[in-house]
């Protein structure tokens, strides 16, 4: 599907959909209590209902209600077949890890984006614990033996993904022995680590921190009725688009988040956009937008939305930390790059840095490489320059399957062409 956006200028109030990081982490919590959980307001998408699925084949019940889903978890039994993780990085690997604990042989493959990305690291950290798993190469699919979990101590870079400790974290009150992860580098999105230990804690779990250790004592998941908070990432081309193009005002975000990515509110303050905060809900309304440098190591996943942003800005923006960013459903860094070029924007990368000088993009054909936040986030320059078609529209659904709707309730002159 292409999205083919006209000039236009946006207003109106939207609700942020709810987290997909914190679906899935709900989702495997409740899946390792014994008893019912229930997640509320659960995020509806590609990469959450490829988690539910998953989980559903290895004996987790999930009863989905109207914004409430039920699980009854503890109970795992060995796969009668392949687990799909589609392209849910997410659900691949923190599957990885929980499948130890399940009895049998597990094989988690993968949609064609995410047979793409790198799952090793966690394969090894794995193995040091004794436990039956390979890959295929530095890929998927994987393989495990699960059933009893011993533990011990394992050890993995923080610097390559942080799902990798996720995982870790989500299985280790299983073992027997407890576990104790040492980081051999420095932690990177240490946000996504904290909402791990967070979704824990939630479920009657508790992590000591050490320097650069994890330790885990063996204990029990408790069932819990999980609330999902908005998602700071999908809000994110919202809040742009207001700066950008009009006045948007986003409900259900919680700005003391523990989301990385409510750093959008800071960027866009330094940008010079006009930005209202009462309650939960952000307004933001068409400014002047000046240049920032910023550091993205933390909140990685709004290098499209602060990319686009700075080429409508004034003057020049240096974005740092941006590395991991080729890891993604994408090459982000080639992405967001090739299409800034395309819409004559002046751009310059080096292996961490990114420099854009602002000005006046003009309208272009963008291939989003079925990669949804750079599909989301060029919807900014384009409702503001117009002619612009964006390719494989439709891969939005991985997390936003309502933004094209969301953007032209709003205002946003969108055609959908399913050519």
């Amino acid at each position: 599907m292409k999205a083919i956006l006209t000039k236009s200028e946006v207003n109106g109030k939207v609700t942020a959909p709810p987290s997909k990081s914190y679906t899935i982490r709900g989702l495997m919590c409740a899946a390792l209590a014994r008893g019912e959980s229930t997640i509320e307001h659960p995020l509806v998408s590609d990469d959450t209902v490829a988690a539910a699925d998953v989980l559903g084949k290895i004996g987790v019940s999930i009863r989905k209600e109207a914004d409430l889903w039920r699980v009854s978890g503890g109970n795992f039994r060995a796969p009668s077949g392949e687990l799909y993780c589609g392209d849910s990085a997410a659900t691949l690997r923190f599957m990885t890890a929980i499948c130890a604990a399940v009895p049998g042989r597990s094989r988690l493959t993968v949609g064609p984006s995410l047979a793409k990305r790198p799952v090793q690291p966690l394969v090894r950290a794995l193995q040091k614990l004794n436990i039956d798993c390979s890959s295929e190469g530095d890929y998927p699919p994987v393989e495990i033996t699960g059933g009893r979990l011993k533990g011990g101590v394992t050890e993995i870079a923080g610097n390559i993904s942080s799902q990798f400790i996720s995982a870790l974290l989500l299985v280790a009150p299983l073992a027997e022995k407890g576990l104790k992860i040492r980081l051999t580098k420095p932690l990177e999105s240490k946000s996504y680590v904290m909402m791990t230990l967070l979704c824990l804690r939630r479920f009657g779990v508790h992590v000591t921190r050490l320097l650069d250790k994890f330790v885990v004592v063996k204990q029990d998941y408790h069932p819990a009725s999980y609330s999902v908070e908005g998602d700071w990432t999908s809000a994110s081309y919202l809040l742009a688009l207001g700066a950008a193009a009009g006045e948007v005002t986003a409900g259900n975000l919680n700005s003391a988040s523990w989301q990385g990515d409510r750093a959008m509110l800071d960027f866009l303050r330094q940008m010079g956009a006009r930005i209202d905060v009462t309650g939960n809900a952000i307004t933001v309304r068409k400014s002047p937008l000046k240049g920032i440098t910023a550091d993205l190591t933390d909140c990685i996943d709004l290098l499209p939305t602060m990319a686009v942003l700075a080429a409508l800005a004034q003057g020049e923006s240096v974005f740092t930390g941006i590395d991991r960013a080729r890891l993604k459903e994408s090459n982000r860094v080639t992405a967001v790059r090739d299409g800034l070029v395309k819409m004559g924007v002046a751009i310059t990368e080096d292996k961490n840095k990114m420099t854009i000088t602002g000005g006046a993009p003009k309208g272009a054909e963008i291939n989003s490489f079925g990669d949804h936040r750079i599909a989301m986030a060029f919807s900014v320059p384009g409702i503001v320059a117009g002619d612009t078609v964006i390719t494989d529209a439709g891969c939005v659904a991985k997390t936003y399957p309502q933004f094209w709707d969301v953007l032209q309730s709003i205002g946003g002159k969108v055609t959908k062409n399913d050519k």
